[in-house]
């Protein structure tokens, strides 16, 4: 699994097992951490600052802004209606139309969480461990289940 040529990485970016990544047309900030087992595609862009841990699939569309805690095993989606054929023919990407997906500054999303195409998740907000995001998530609130739905603020420091 390579890094491709054609990524952008920033000043002291961490890859902790270069060899177990696939990373190919994204951005990545400075001091980002990212673990193990990570695909992160074409277009996306991850934030300064940001730690995306092992197992998780960040595809083309999501921006993560900076200071972004993602948990392990975390899928992000980018088509809200996927089929593998049209008309009987195999898909190609000019049979469909990535829906951007937006992570704001310093949001936290926990290990095996799900976020489907078109969401935002609010600056601050805290996405639950295994919650599945079906709509956007507001600043600073805590959501959780499937469909994850609000908890309460995330408390202050």
């Amino acid at each position: 699994m390579p890094i491709s040529a054609n990524v952008v990485l920033g000043r002291d970016v961490k890859i902790f097992h270069p060899d177990l990544v696939n990373l190919y047309g994204c951005t990545v900030g400075d001091d980002t951490k990212i673990g193990a087992f990570v695909e992160i595609q074409k277009n996306a862009s991850i934030g300064n600052r940001c730690k995306i841990s092992s197992h998780t699939f960040v595809c083309e569309g999501v921006t993560i802004e900076d200071d972004v805690f993602v948990g392990h095993g975390v899928m992000f989606i980018n088509d809200l209606y996927p089929r593998a054929t049209e008309d009987g023919r195999l898909q190609t990407e000019a049979d469909w139309q990535v829906v951007p997906t937006r992570v704001k500054r310093g949001a936290s999303i926990g290990s095996g969480a799900v976020i489907l195409a078109g969401v935002t998740i609010g600056e601050g907000a805290l996405v639950g461990a295994g919650a599945v995001v079906t709509h956007d998530v507001p600043e600073r609130q805590i959501v959780k289940g499937v469909p994850a739905r609000l908890g309460r603020n995330v408390p202050q420091k």
